[in-house]
């Protein structure tokens, strides 16, 4: 029981998950809506930016294509954190909780992933359970799905397959430095059956460890992602009192706030995520680091960002 206990707070160390603030399960009911209210409002972010994970490329160099975007100093980097100059919080999901019926989810579009510049983009998504997700290289470098839900429970996994690249792409494309085209892939179509009481989904990249995408699945039509100003709406809510929540897999806080939607009202509210402190990954930059590993110039030249200088300022 020690042992089983001690792997959970492994996982979910790991993961940097919120693990008590996902939403609470319970059976949703479509109902017509004679009457109903909507909801808008912002995040925003408080406090300093967290830095961006970083994954030292004389472990994973990758040369031929991913390897050529790093610092500069051998890092490659992954901002999980997309916040605005004004402290806008954007891509993150925010949702109702406590909501019991509603209404219709409507017409399903599954999300579109793609890998870019070996990132998996969006790096956040809504999806539904027992509904697909579409996955589609862009990269003239090959990728692996590895899929998995992931709770206070532990982790499983949802599908392991090939992310083949573009039959655009010359045979000898990948053994060129300059080369560099998005050319679409063959489209990879995966269902999510994720089992009971878990409700996050995280994808990434078997050959990169820094290619990572989350999503957080959807028991009811109230659930979005936040835009480029940070901003979200709802419409169509049955009157009553709610909690609002936002969810980000590197937030271990609970963020929520109680509003009360009133008949043919429009309510508004702004939410504020206190930016996280400390260490929050198990993949971090850190200084010197290269005193660890042997490195010989052969290995040098292979971590120069020929293809992309990234900045720690940059979001992703």
């Amino acid at each position: 029981m020690r042992t089983l206990v001690r792997q959970i707070v492994i996982v979910a160390c790991a993961y940097g998950i919120s693990l008590g603030s996902v939403p609470d399960i319970e059976a949703y009911e479509e109902i017509s809506l004679s009457e109903s209210g909507s909801l808008s409002g912002a995040v925003n972010l408080d406090g300093k930016v967290p830095m961006p994970k970083g994954y030292n490329l004389t472990t994973v160099p990758d040369p031929v294509y991913c390897g050529r975007i790093s610092d500069g100093r051998g890092w490659r980097l992954l901002q999980p954190f997309d916040v605005g100059s004004k402290g806008e919080f954007r891509n993150v999901v925010v949702y109702l909780d406590g909501i019991e019926k509603g209404k219709s989810f409507g017409e399903y579009t599954p999300p579109r992933i793609e890998a870019v510049d070996c990132r998996f983009m969006p790096f956040i998504n809504v999806v539904r359970d027992l509904h697909d997700v579409v996955v589609i290289n862009m990269d003239p470098a090959f990728h692996d799905i590895q899929a998995y839900e992931t709770s206070n429970l532990g982790p499983r996994v949802l599908f392991n397959v090939p992310l083949p690249i573009s039959k655009r792409y010359p045979r000898e494309a990948g053994l060129s430095a300059n080369f560099h085209k998005h050319y679409e892939g063959a489209t990879v179509t995966q269902s999510v059956k994720m089992t009971r009481d878990r409700k996050i989904f995280t994808m990434q990249c078997g050959f990169h460890p820094y290619m990572e995408s989350w999503a957080l699945v959807a028991d009811h039509p109230y659930y979005a992602v936040a835009d480029d100003e940070g901003r979200f709406e709802f419409t169509d809510i049955p009157p009553g009192t709610y909690k609002v929540k936002v969810w980000h897999p590197y937030i271990r806080d609970e963020i929520e706030q109680t509003i009360t939607i009133e008949p043919k009202k429009q309510t508004s509210v702004n939410l504020t995520v206190e930016a996280p402190t400390g260490r929050l990954y198990a993949n971090q930059m850190v200084e010197n680091a290269y005193v660890r590993y042997t490195i010989t110039e052969d290995v040098q030249s292979q971590i120069v960002p020929t293809l992309e200088k990234q900045s720690i300022a940059a979001p992703q």
